[in-house]
């Protein structure tokens, strides 16, 4: 892995911690453009009551409302854990670049994991993926996050 993708990864990281401080699952995403950052999002889905409000997806709206358009053909997603299939389907539809992730999602990931919805044959476009981007640090956000609500509702 290379210095640059540690870096937004890292960054990514940065937007999950956010998440915890507002008592949601740790997941966070930054959209990268011509090398600098032109969004970032962490779930929200309890504090909007949404969902819909994954990281991956406040951050690719506010990608697209940054740079004017629908397509975002030559950015890159950073996101700390695999993208579920709402996502890796918006991420498709919006026909980002690459998407790079930290952890892999056995439950629901949409980029390899449980089904390949970022590069399915039958649709019209595909992304390039990389994984283990700082995964021992992104899997760990999620599993203290969990062991903390499983203490706490005990």
């Amino acid at each position: 892995m290379s210095k640059i993708e540690e870096f937004f990864m890292s960054e990514a990281l940065k937007e999950a911690r956010k998440a915890i401080d507002e008592d949601e699952v740790p997941v966070g995403a930054v959209i990268v453009h011509e090398g600098r950052i032109i969004a970032r999002g962490h779930n929200q889905i309890e504090r909007l009551k949404d969902p819909t409000a994954h990281a991956e997806m406040l951050a690719l709206t506010s990608a697209t409302n940054y740079l004017g358009t629908k397509w975002l053909n030559e950015a890159s997603l950073y996101v700390t854990i695999e993208p579920c299939s709402m996502c890796a389907g918006a991420l498709v539809l919006a026909r980002i670049k690459n998407i790079y992730f930290g952890a892999k999602d056995s439950k629901t990931g949409a980029c390899g994991s449980v089904l390949n919805i970022a590069n399915h044959g039958k649709l019209n476009h595909r992304i390039k993926i990389k994984s283990g981007i700082l995964e021992e640090e992104s899997a760990s956000l999620l599993k203290e996050f969990f062991k903390k609500k499983r203490i706490k509702n005990k």
